[in-house]
């Protein structure tokens, strides 16, 4: 029997939603993985690199699963793991380190996309760089490493046609939130995600989702913020709904979205499974947000809804996910 260790973000108790849901996860893959005939076993990605390689080390798995979504709580070392993995010369899933360190730095990210022709909004860093058009409208400021929505309310939003207006706004955000953040421009329109599957030796793109803004107010702002992800009971939360069910006249849309998404995962080497999160602008034009290398795999997040919209059990996605990490040569 293959031993498997789940390798997961080291969750204090008193950490918040999006972290603790990590621990959702694990419970969750490593139910599927028994189911599969495997032989699960859990282990924290401790920042205390030596204590988790020597960990690593006296378990000698066969493969290990990268649930390693933040180290020490914070998602800009997400990378380490896959990092220490590869000095380790174990086969693991998901994306490689730099997928996963240029897929984490959100302004980087972008940077590559917008150079390739992929269109993703115009942003401004907090160093006064501009790129993707000039300041005007509404921006949105978001953490620069930062996943899970996290830091992202309605003290985020910003209107304004001034970059120093922007930029003064932006540094004041990152000494409030306490980390590096990016303004990057609101793009009005409707809002996607379209998760993606390494399967067989090759892609699949999975069904799009769109996110619905139920009953909003006309003066809030649409956004999937850390509310709306986390916080059950909230107005955000109740009101903002996923729909797989899309309606015929949006074919053409879906061919985009599903082009533009397996364009991403090329382009940033990514490997496993993936989200790429969109907006739709009122002409119906994608615009890239962010790209999620690793998705949450909880049995109540996105990518597993759309697993089930396309007919695939989540054992399966699994399985797919590991012989992806057994089948890659680095």
């Amino acid at each position: 029997m293959k031993k498997i260790v789940l390798l997961h973000s080291d969750v204090s108790p008193d950490a918040g939603e999006d972290e603790l849901d990590c621990l959702i996860q694990v419970q969750t893959v490593a139910g599927s993985l028994a189911a599969l005939g495997l032989e699960p076993l859990t282990m924290p990605f401790m920042m205390d690199l030596n204590a988790t390689l020597a960990g690593l080390c006296a378990q000698k798995p066969d493969i290990v699963f990268n649930l390693v979504e933040t180290v020490a709580g914070k998602g800009a070392m997400a990378y380490f793991a896959p990092a220490l993995l590869d000095f380790l010369r174990l086969p693991y899933t998901g994306s490689p380190t730099q997928a996963m360190f240029l897929t984490s730095n959100k302004s980087l990210c972008k940077k590559m996309l917008y150079a390739n022709g992929i269109s993703t909004p115009a942003w401004i860093t907090a160093d006064g760089t501009i790129t993707g058009g000039a300041p005007q409208g509404v921006y949105i400021m978001k953490p620069s490493w930062e996943d899970a929505s996290v830091g992202l309310d309605e003290a985020s939003v910003l209107s304004s046609v001034r970059a120093d207006t922007i930029l003064r706004a932006l540094q004041n955000r990152q000494e409030e939130l306490g980390m590096e953040c990016f303004a990057e421009a609101y793009i009005d329109g409707r809002e996607f995600n379209v998760a993606l599957l390494a399967s067989g030796g090759d892609v699949l793109v999975l069904p799009p989702a769109e996110i619905l803004f139920v009953d909003y107010p006309q003066d809030k702002m649409k956004i999937l913020d850390y509310r709306a992800k986390w916080v059950e009971g909230s107005f955000e939360y109740e009101n903002t709904v996923r729909n797989l069910n899309l309606d015929p006249h949006d074919a053409g849309l879906v061919t985009l979205l599903r082009d533009t998404a397996l364009q991403c995962w090329r382009l940033l080497g990514l490997r496993g499974y993936a989200r790429v999160d969109f907006r739709v602008d009122q002409e119906g034009r994608p615009w890239v947000l962010e790209i999620n290398a690793n998705p949450c795999l909880s049995p109540d997040a996105g990518f597993a809804a759309a697993l089930d919209h396309a007919g695939i059990t989540y054992n399966r996605a699994i399985n797919d996910i590991l012989r992806d990490a057994v089948n890659f040569k680095g």
